[in-house]
């Protein structure tokens, strides 16, 4: 493999242009765009489809997954021989990772802040729902990736973390208005709910849990994690809110547990390649830390 070329369809891939790309490996635009379509032009396929953003083809997504790996273990080696010298990017290398929004606004930076300590990487933070980052390692986009299934891929580790749960909450003028008495099927049909995205299912097992079925409602949507906490802390909607956010505002009294004994656990694995690179050993091993400090016991 030509590393060079390949170093260039990452870093393309990696910053969406051959500006940035260039930037990143400190050569001219003009060489990236001739080592791309070099390389395109010796494998025989398309690599890299141009456009703004930039993005990569099927091939494309896979020589980068193997350029990544292939990084992360010529790192081991170099930092065991300092006096060797390279073939791929210079610096530190990133790890790209897949999570969801709520890992990484409750228990993930605890992680991230004690793997990035010691310097040896930086974290390229891809965010997607849980249930989907799987395609993400599967594909090669990331390097690892939070799921929500135990389910075996090719080539890679699995690891239980524990489960995230979620309670269903809302602040005290939001339950005077619409759940004066208690909550029930009728009152919760005419109760704005409020949903991170089209497909956030959440709201829909709490209450199949609570009352046997789904109960439809006008429903909100907000795709972020701390606009989706301030906008049931307003009094928008009811919404199901991580138990780590949960959990000081409702013993503050600014929200309120709509039934206690009812809450919604969402099973956390971490996924990474058989690769054996102390940087991803050393990732995983804080995840693992944060992952218990933090999570619900599956």
């Amino acid at each position: 493999m030509d590393y060079p070329s390949l170093a260039a369809v990452a870093a393309v891939a990696r910053t969406g242009s051959f500006d940035a790309a260039a930037q990143t490996l400190g050569v001219t635009p003009s060489a990236v765009s001739q080592r791309v379509k070099g390389l395109e032009e010796r494998l025989g396929a398309p690599l890299i489809v141009r456009g703004s953003p930039c993005t990569a083809t099927e091939a494309g997504v896979r020589l980068c997954a193997h350029f990544n790996q292939v990084a992360l273990l010529e790192h081991d080696l170099l930092t065991d021989e300092p006096g060797w010298s390279g073939t791929v990017d210079a610096g530190p290398p990133s790890l790209r990772i897949a999570l969801n929004a709520d890992s990484l606004a409750t228990w993930f930076p605890a992680a991230a802040v004690r793997f990035a300590s010691t310097g040896a990487a930086t974290l390229d933070l891809m965010l997607d729902d849980e249930a989907h980052t799987a395609e993400r390692l599967r594909t090669g986009q990331v390097l690892a990736a939070v799921t929500t299934t135990g389910k075996a891929i090719q080539g890679c580790r699995t690891t239980p973390l524990g489960a995230l749960r979620y309670r269903a909450t809302a602040s005290a003028a939001y339950c005077a208005r619409h759940f004066p008495h208690r909550v029930t099927p009728d009152t919760l049909a005419l109760a704005p709910v409020l949903r991170f995205d089209a497909r956030d299912a959440l709201q829909d097992r709490w209450m199949t849990q609570k009352f046997g079925a789904p109960v439809a409602a006008p429903t909100h949507q907000a795709p972020s994690t701390q606009a989706f906490l301030d906008l049931t802390l307003a009094g928008l909607a009811w919404s199901m809110t991580p138990e780590p956010l949960a959990a000081p505002l409702i013993a503050q009294g600014e929200l309120i547990d709509l039934d206690p004994a009812v809450f919604v656990d969402v099973p956390l694995f971490w996924r990474r390649p058989r690769l054996s690179s102390r940087l991803i050993a050393a990732l995983t091993q804080a995840v693992r830390d944060a992952a218990t400090q933090q999570l619900a016991p599956l």
